[in-house]
């Protein structure tokens, strides 16, 4: 706890009000912190292990997180006091000092504990888009009216009028950790997507630009429901059980079955896209594309996410680096352009 901030968590209060006027504002977040700084604040416990160091006794390993992204921390004593009540996803209230170890930051912990979340922020510990998520989502009525084919029309319209699916779309990430993977990022990948399928399928003959523009925008719905994300990016249950894939056919399911006489060819070929858009069984899809519209689908999903990573990636290295230190999953430097 801040000693000085007079606030007193609600579960120090034995059931008492928290005083509406007390909150705990984050001071200090971690893309802006230093080496040799000291830090007495709050932070999401994303990620904690426990070691053994040579003296038998154990230590803490742990990830801590805010909106400006995640650092590395240690803990050294005392952990076998605290370690059972802090769960991944928990609020902690942290002292500790920033230093560098192996070229990266780090927190040297020496005090943490569980913090309820009355009167925090929810939007200081998350990353989010920084694009407005009402324009994007207008953008996407605005792209749904114009598709021709009347049933994809209604199933697209179906979606966007249930409040739920809607509020999740508009809140979901794309992904854990490679693209996108932030709020929002569902709902500016998928309008990315639509308008990349918009200029691109005029450009070839014999493409059904409504199937197209459909898939791009239910290709993911799932992950409204396979991603946990309200104090840290995760998976759910249903999303490690079932991923996005199987979520989304389910949802898209139920949304067909609402529209009388919807034609069961091209159910079946829009489900194929959702299937498919990852393109093989090595990256997750259960079939690989096997129509004209699920090929342009999967490299335009691929474009999108490819392009969102390498910009983050770059975006959190050296401004004034040419180049960018190795990205191990896409196993290349990116240059940066002269400085």
């Amino acid at each position: 706890m801040n000693r000085n901030s007079g606030c007193i968590p609600r579960s120090l209060l034995q059931g008492s009000s928290i005083d509406k006027r007390c909150r705990q504002m984050k001071k200090r977040f971690v893309g802006s912190l230093e080496a040799g700084e000291k830090v007495d604040d709050i932070f999401v416990l994303s990620e904690k292990s426990l070691s053994q160091k040579k003296d038998g006794n154990i230590f803490l390993n742990a990830v801590l997180t805010d909106k400006s992204g995640s650092l590395k921390g240690v803990m050294w004593d005392g952990v076998a006091d605290i370690a059972g009540n802090l769960s991944p996803g928990d609020f902690v209230h942290v002292q500790a000092t920033v230093s560098e170890y192996r070229g990266s930051l780090q927190m040297v912990i020496k005090h943490l504990a569980p913090w309820p979340a009355d009167g925090l922020t929810p939007e200081d510990f998350l990353p989010a888009t920084g694009r407005d998520i009402e324009n994007m989502f207008h953008r996407i009525l605005l792209l749904t009216g114009t598709i021709e084919n009347g049933f994809l029309k209604r199933l697209m319209e179906a979606f966007w009028h249930d409040e739920e699916i809607v509020r999740g779309f508009k809140s979901a990430p794309a992904a854990k950790k490679m693209h996108h993977a932030y709020i929002g990022g569902l709902l500016e990948h998928t309008l990315s997507m639509a308008l990349l399928a918009d200029r691109i399928v005029g450009h070839y003959k014999g493409i059904d630009r409504d199937l197209v523009l459909a898939g791009a925008m239910v290709h993911d719905i799932g992950k409204i429901k396979e991603f946990e994300y309200q104090t840290k990016i995760d998976y759910s249950d249903a999303g490690r059980l079932l991923s996005h894939i199987s979520i989304g056919l389910q949802m898209v399911d139920e949304k067909i079955n609402e529209i009388s006489g919807f034609p069961e060819k091209l159910a079946l070929l829009l489900k194929h896209m959702i299937v498919s858009h990852h393109g093989s069984r090595e990256f997750g899809s259960p079939e690989p594309p096997k129509t004209l519209e699920a090929v342009l689908l999967n490299y335009i999903d691929e474009i999108d996410a490819k392009i969102n990573a390498i910009r983050d990636f770059m975006a959190s290295e050296d401004p004034n680096a040419s180049w960018t230190s190795y990205h191990r999953v896409l196993e290349r430097f990116f240059y940066k352009g002269k400085t």
